[in-house]
């Protein structure tokens, strides 16, 4: 649970030190009451489930999603987690885990994969990067930049 904090608390001292401009939501953070058409065309959520904060194979996913976070960002990922089962929360109830679960999202609000296991920031950007939303906002990308 320390680590999560310590995610968690990381992200929102970033988003402080920019308080100028209208601060973005922190990459990682709890799913709490989120459902998945807040983030329809603008974000592509994974989502990582678990029954307890303990759960060696949350804390491993936690671990790797942060220190990929630039990646992610990059990619227009936000990272929602939810270790409380008995909350009965809206992304727990539609995509109805079992223990730890790692779930992509598309921008399209689509369920891209499921995992029963951590993946590593790099398999999942280059999921991501296979995906025709994203392969036009590349092409788009260098467009603009050429």
């Amino acid at each position: 649970m320390f680590r999560i904090a310590c995610f968690v608390l990381a992200a929102a001292l970033a988003v402080a030190a920019h308080a100028e401009s209208p601060a973005p939501a922190p990459l990682i953070r709890p799913a709490g009451d989120t459902d998945l058409p807040e983030f329809l065309w603008l974000a592509r959520p994974v989502v990582v489930f678990a029954d307890s904060p303990e759960d060696p194979l949350f804390l491993q996913q936690m671990e790797l999603l942060a220190e990929g976070e630039d990646r992610l960002a990059d990619r227009d990922v936000v990272v929602l987690f939810d270790t409380d089962p008995a909350a009965k929360a809206p992304l727990r109830q539609r995509l109805r885990p079992r223990g730890f679960m790692m779930v992509l999202i598309g921008k399209d609000g689509e369920v891209e994969l499921r995992k029963p296991r951590p993946w590593t920031v790099r398999e999942i950007t280059r999921s991501i990067d296979k995906m025709p939303n994203r392969i036009r906002e590349v092409e788009e990308r260098r467009e603009k930049a050429g």
